[in-house]
């Protein structure tokens, strides 16, 4: 197989704050995905995304963390 024909997989998971007072404090999204990062080891991050979806009250905030289970590069 070719590099241009090699497949990988890549996992992944989403994290937002509880609904309601708080729901948009970003530091605390922050403290909440670092501390899951810690839980998964030693692992490759591949990429983070962030997201805001307005609402009612606060912003809707959401993260999302893809991963390899090799060891990070040092």
């Amino acid at each position: 197989m070719n590099d241009e024909a090699r497949e990988w997989t890549v996992l992944h998971f989403s994290q937002s704050n509880p609904t309601g007072e708080g729901q948009g404090d970003v530091a605390a999204l922050l403290r909440h995905m670092a501390n899951s990062l810690d839980d998964l080891g030693d692992v490759q991050v591949q990429d983070l995304t962030f997201s805001s979806a307005v609402t009612d009250g606060e912003d809707d905030l959401t993260m999302t963390v893809y991963y390899h289970r090799e060891p990070r590069r040092r």
